[in-house]
């Protein structure tokens, strides 16, 4: 398609997974030769790494009623200089803020992106303000459209996730001290308590008691959850046990030591965890919420199971480490369906997002 003019707003100022996915379909829409900028908060970590990496990014307060009516005008301004024909809103606040500027302005296409796994409340900022809607999963799709969005008016565009070579020798077992023949569980999620740590703890306590060759690996940082769950690990007699590794920045290299992935989120909206861990050819355990489904094949690349079931959890996880060869299989299965099918991939999220994009300003010409 020919070469548009986007411009993405977003007004949270910290970083997480929404931003993220806007840095990466900003850099990988750049690279198919459109032109991007951003609309963010002064103070918003986005702002700083969409500079780093290039970007032109305008910044305006948009809290409270005053910086709303002095940001709508400030926001025309720049929509009008800019001439985009496409602007990508992604939270409650910017939709409205420069989703307004842009109705004014009388920008071609207004598109929101929902990247959250909960059901939500105004459906304003979905079908007044911008014209369509994405979303990170068909999961959540069908949220918007139970709740009231139009189907034709919101498209799935997955979260692209890259695929790095693999790694042959991890220095994960050396740096935790484990022993070479080691089965190791592992999860890589920040500690948060909607990402189910505890329940993956308990349901393995067992399995970690009675086997002297299991351990279970957790990588990822948030206080005040890690001392809580360092006084679970203690009090249940798993020291040693379970180790704590921290925020990593090698995530290749560290799911390379594990044998199993397993991660018992209560919400997600996608789950891009689990798709990294298969790519790395390993069996994924899962929960059945959000779009996780959509990350794997039960019972072919990896094993589903209810939220909160501590029992099923227990024993998904006893399966695979019990029988080495379904690990083995599952994992080479996992590897083959997202680095082989694409879904997921760089080259997937422009090419939908380009169709999106392409299909809806024809429907305004």
């Amino acid at each position: 398609m020919s070469p548009l003019r986007i411009l993405h707003c977003e007004a949270a100022t910290g970083f997480g997974g929404q931003e993220n996915r806007v840095i990466k379909e900003m850099r990988a829409m750049r690279a198919h030769g459109h032109s991007l900028e951003a609309l963010c908060q002064p103070n918003a970590q986005l702002a700083r790494r969409l500079r780093d990496e290039g970007f032109v990014v305008h910044t305006m307060p948009m809290g409270g009623p005053f910086n709303f009516v002095r940001g709508v005008a400030r926001a025309c301004g720049i929509l009008r200089r800019g001439r985009f024909q496409v602007v990508n809103t992604h939270s409650r606040r910017d939709t409205l803020l420069v989703g307004l500027a842009a109705r004014l302005v009388g920008i071609p296409l207004i598109v929101r992106t929902r990247h959250l796994a909960i059901r939500p409340g105004s459906l304003l900022s979905y079908t007044v303000v911008p014209h369509r809607v994405t979303t990170v999963s068909d999961f959540v799709r069908r949220l918007l459209i139970e709740r009231g969005v139009p189907p034709d008016k919101v498209a799935t565009v997955y979260t692209s996730v890259p695929f790095p070579p693999l790694v042959e020798h991890s220095t994960l077992r050396a740096e935790l001290g484990l022993p070479a023949n080691a089965v190791v569980v592992g999860c890589v999620a920040v500690l948060r308590e909607k990402k189910g740590h505890r329940v993956l703890i308990d349901a393995m306590r067992d399995v970690l008691l009675r086997r002297p060759d299991v351990f279970l690996v957790l990588v990822g940082d948030g206080a005040p959850l890690m001392e809580k769950l360092r006084e679970h690990v203690r009090a249940s007699g798993l020291q040693g046990k379970v180790r704590f590794a921290g925020r990593r920045a090698d995530i290749p290299n560290v799911l390379a030591g594990f044998d199993i992935f397993a991660l018992a989120t209560r919400e997600e909206a996608l789950g891009t965890s689990y798709i990294e861990a298969a790519a790395a050819g390993l069996p994924v355990v899962g929960t059945d919420v959000g779009g996780v489904s959509e990350t794997m094949q039960d019972g072919v690349t990896g094993l589903l199971v209810p939220p909160d079931d501590e029992a099923r959890l227990s024993d998904a996880i006893q399966m695979l480490v019990d029988h080495p060869a379904l690990r083995c299989a599952m994992g080479l299965a996992g590897m083959r369906a997202v680095r082989g099918e694409g879904r997921f991939s760089e080259e997937h999220m422009v090419r939908e997002t380009e169709r999106c994009y392409g299909r809806w300003l024809q429907g305004w010409s």
